[in-house]
Parts: C-alpha cells; structure tokens; sequence
C-alpha cells in the first residue's frame, strides 16, 4: 500500500476582487512587488502591507536572490527605498557572510543612502534605547565603510542633513578608513560640521529670492538672467532641468537659452545617462500644456524624442509579428505612484503601452474597464498619444473586463503573435457571464497555438489572473523602460528571475 503520494500544489488563490486567481513563486511574487512599489497606498493594499508583505517574502527566498533583487532594483529600476529595505531585512537573514556588504556596495549610489540605510536599519530592528544604532550589523558596517570611499566633499555637503541619522552619526558608527590625506581632511569635515555648502543651482536661486529688488521688473530680469547663467554654464542636470522647465519659459529667457535646453532634453545619451523613469517625461508634459509659450512646441518635440530613447532597445515586432495591446485603464488603476504624486499607475500602463506601441508595425491598441475599446494610434507622439487616451477613458468605464481583450480577438477569429495587457492584474468579469481571462486566454490558445500572452504588472499585488507557469504566459513588473530589456529576455526563453538571478554582487 502506498501513502507517500506525491504532493500537488495547489496554486489557486482569489483576487481582491474575488475572482479566481493564481499565486506566484515566492521569488516571482518578491520581484513583482519590489519593483512596483512606491511604499505608499493603493486602491487594495495600504503602504505597510505592502511593506510587511515584503519583509515576509524575504524570509521565504534564497538570501543571494534578495541581495541581487535590491542591487537589480537600484541600478536597473532606478528604485530608492526599496532597496534600502530589502538590504537591511537581509542583513537579518544572512548574518556571517559577506552576502550583505556586497549588497549594501551595489545598492548605496548617492551619499544620502548611507543615512537613508542607517535610519530604516534603526525603524526595522525596533531600537528605542538611546543608541538606537548600537550593535549595528557587522556586515552592513562593512559595506557602508566603503561607501564612504564613493563620495567626495560636494556630494556629502550636498546630503548632509539634520535628520534622525546624520554623516556625522553614520561617520562614527561606520569608522570608515579613508583611501587618502584628501579624503581624511573631508571625514574631517564632517565630524566638525565644516563641510562647504556646494554652491548648487538652488543655492544660487534661493539666494536671489532673498535680494531687495526696486521693482518687479528689475526682480524678473534678474531671475531671467540667472537661469540663463545656469544653462549655459551647464550647472543644470538633466533632472534639474525637466523638473524646472516651467520656470525656465516662465522666467522669459532668450532663444539661444531655450535651444540649449531643448537639444538637452533630447539629447540620446543625456537622457540615458539621467536614469529617468519615463513617467517623468510625461509629467513635464502635462504641466507645460497649459502654458502660453512660442516655444511650447519645441520644448514638447524635445520630450517626445526623450520618451522615445525609452523604446530603443525594443526588438522582435516588425511587420511579421502580430501583437494585441491593452491598457487597464479601470478604477484601481487611478491611484497615483507615490503620495506626492500626480503620476497614477494608469498613466505608467497607458505610457508604457504607447512606447511599446511605437516600435511594432502590426498592432492592435485599445483599452478596456466595464468594455473594450480598440483605439488605433500613430506611431510617433507618445506622449500625445497617452493624452488623447487619457480623454478617452471614460468611454469604457471602470471595471477590469480584461477578458473582453481575448473575447474580442476570438470573435473575430485574429490571430496574434504576442498579447500585451498592462494591468494591476485584479481582473474579473463584472458581466455575470462564465468567462475568466483564464478560460478566455485557454479557448484562444486553442485557435492560436503560438499565442504568447504577456502580463506587465503594474501594481505588484501577488495575485495573477492566469498561471504564470504553463501555457505561454509571461510576467514582466515594474516602471522603468529596463521591463522592455525583461522583454527582450523572455524571447530566448529566460524568466525577469533568472535575469535577476544573474546579477553579479
């Protein structure tokens, strides 16, 4: 007689909308929910769950999986926090080996992440005593000594801050060795509070605000010739500059100004060396629209060609490939990233869509909530395309018929090389009718058996509508273009885990 039986898991789960669903590897679900995650409240998880949920996970996953996670998340998702979190739950797990020194070298980037790591290290072991930053771990100690080594007296002058954790406090806990006389002469600094406040292009606008003008006149001048100082002396980042380019119009500076910062912003390698998430192209977008400018069309054409080093890395779609593009544009979606936000994650679906939208030459768009709707879209102007999207989604209501998509794609008999669903993933059949995603994606693969169907999750919630596993469907999470780079993996048949897996500390 036989007891032993094999053990079959039992993978199926209900979503927050109470539709059958599936769960995910424990490495699968940390992925998904790492890089999707502001740390802030969405429309089915509050910021601390989210946050439990990932310190959860971390206890279920191999340790060198975790630490290539937070360095993947920093250096290729241009994530902050979350890194920082995922360094110091692990130092918990990984105690004794130099897994967590490596981590914190990779994930440490700027020099307000060493406090930043210190101020999280002290909040997730609960200390309350006075040293609160007493019998501080070994390795993560280990790690931030050489991170000190990183910086020179500009960025710690840039970063030095009265927060809980300070330099100085981080200095004394870390005793980091400097590399040379230089470097030992600004740890001096900082155990002195002497380090020299870096004359930044805030420091210069903030000093201007606070000069007596005679009049208005002679005050707006003198900011229109400040920014102009700025532009052309190059001490304006990338950032810097999409993030001010309302003052910049608004400040009324020359033509020869405004074509600087143009061949800036769309400058290929400016932008790729700026690390922007593509959501920051479009909320400079949308604020400049409304502006009264002569060179508004320029400055948007300069983000457009942005946004489009963005899609550059895209392969496989030309006119041989077949691909079916929906954007969830339902009421969840509407949530936005992070709390100061006004970025929502229906905005990073519908972007994310039109810059996938722009390299495939034979392509069905459309979106879908209650119903779904087929939008057909030029291939230039994402940004444009977003917003004409954006006026249009009520039209379709706010439910998350995603299964409309397939439903569609059967009755018209098509079929399709690739499916692309951006999503928070909570789909359901508001309609009272038998179909699932599930069941509708099954029937489909039946009539086209080379279907691939690939879900970009958006929201990182756990929970998907299909098997992730079996029967051509993919997972691909996260806000950065870098998902296009997981794109590109799954086509020679790698996971976005084992792309992780293969990063090296």
């Amino acid at each position: 007689m036989k007891f032993n039986f094999l053990k079959k898991e039992k993978n199926t789960v209900v979503n927050y909308e109470g539709a059958k669903a599936f769960s995910m590897t424990p490495a699968e679900e940390l992925y998904s929910a790492v890089v999707t995650t502001g740390l802030s409240n969405t429309s089915y998880e509050k910021g601390n769950d989210r946050l439990e949920r990932i310190q959860s996970l971390i206890k279920k996953n191999d340790p060198e999986f975790v630490a290539k996670l937070a360095v993947y998340a920093r250096k290729d998702m241009y994530l902050r926090s979350i890194p920082l979190v995922l360094t110091a739950e692990l130092a918990k797990q990984a105690s004794g080996t130099d897994l967590v020194s490596k981590t914190v070298d990779g994930v440490v980037q700027r020099a307000d992440e060493i406090t930043e790591l210190l101020a999280y290290y002290q909040i997730a072991n609960e200390r309350t005593e006075i040293k609160k930053l007493n019998k501080l771990s070994k390795q993560i100690q280990k790690g931030l000594a050489k991170s000190f080594n990183k910086f020179d007296e500009y960025q710690f002058a840039k970063y030095n801050r009265k927060a809980e954790v300070t330099l100085k406090d981080a200095l004394f806990l870390v005793h980091p060795k400097a590399k040379d006389e230089d470097q030992q002469a600004v740890f001096n600094k900082i155990v002195g509070d002497t380090l020299e406040i870096p004359y930044t292009w805030e420091v210069e606008l903030s000093v201007l605000g606070q000069t007596k003008f005679a009049n208005e006149t002679e005050k707006k001048q003198a900011f229109k010739n400040k920014w102009e100082e700025l532009i052309f002396s190059n001490k304006l980042g990338y950032m810097a500059t999409l993030r001010n380019l309302r003052n910049i119009i608004e400040a009324g500076v020359s033509s020869d100004a405004m074509y600087k910062v143009c061949t800036y912003l769309s400058n290929e390698k400016a932008v790729m060396n700026s690390k922007q998430l593509p959501f920051r192209f479009l909320a400079a977008y949308r604020e400049l629209k409304t502006l009264d400018s002569p060179y508004l069309s320029s400055i948007l054409e300069a983000l457009e060609d942005a946004v489009m080093v963005s899609a550059k890395n895209i392969k496989g779609f030309g006119f041989n490939t077949s691909v079916a593009i929906a954007a969830d544009v339902s009421g969840s979606m509407q949530q936005p990233v992070s709390p100061k936000s006004k970025v929502l994650l229906y905005d990073i679906g519908l972007l994310m869509a039109m810059i996938l939208q722009s390299q495939c030459k034979n392509v069905i768009t459309g979106m879908f909530g209650d119903s779904w709707k087929r939008v057909p879209m030029p291939k230039n102007g994402i940004l444009r395309n977003v917003n004409e999207f954006y006026k249009r989604e009520g039209e379709v209501g706010y439910s998350t018929n995603g299964y409309l998509v397939i439903e569609d794609l059967i009755k018209r008999r098509e079929r399709t090389d690739k499916v692309m669903v951006f999503t928070d993933t909570q789909l359901w059949n508001s309609n009272g009718t038998r179909h699932s995603f599930e069941d509708s994606w099954n029937r489909y693969k039946s009539m086209a058996p080379d279907a691939k169907l690939y879900i970009f999750d958006l929201a990182g919630y756990g929970k998907q509508p299909l098997d992730i596993r079996k029967n051509d469907v993919y997972l691909i999470a996260g806000w950065s273009d870098k998902v296009f780079d997981v794109l590109n993996a799954l086509e020679d048949r790698k996971s976005a885990v084992q792309i992780i897996k293969k990063v090296v500390l």
